[in-house]
């Protein structure tokens, strides 16, 4: 299994070095191993897995979210289906929030061509 520095944990994940550290200290991830100096070794895994938690964020999990997911995978007092209530409440928040970008985007889409349209009729063109 590869292992990484802080620094390149935090090349391959795109997150600071703090963020790093933060997520660990909130129980995000972890615990990371260390040297014998006490400086933190991020392995393969906990790399993945700080990519997944970049992807649940960009989904719109907050931390208070992501905690919860983790404390029921870790606990499962109801099996997985705590997860998949989660995930499936933000699935669903995400869908809504596509249709209103898709409408969105459709309305800008509209607004170029009308307005690409009158510089393009305008004398001297």
């Amino acid at each position: 299994m590869t292992s990484y520095a802080p620094a390149e944990a935090s090349q391959r994940t795109g997150l600071s070095q703090d963020t790093l550290r933060y997520y660990e200290r909130l129980g995000l991830f972890g615990p990371v191993e260390r040297t014998a100096g006490g400086k933190r070794i991020y392995s393969d895994r906990d790399v993945a897995w700080l990519k997944l938690l970049i992807c649940l964020r960009n989904a719109g999990l907050g931390i208070t979210d992501l905690q919860q997911l983790i404390g029921n995978l870790r606990t499962r007092p109801n099996g997985t289906a705590d997860v998949v209530d989660l995930l499936e409440e933000h699935r669903a928040k995400l869908l809504d929030q596509m249709d209103k970008l898709r409408i969105a985007l459709g309305v800008l889409d509209g607004k170029l061509d009308h307005y690409r349209r009158l510089d393009r009729a305008r004398p001297g063109r």
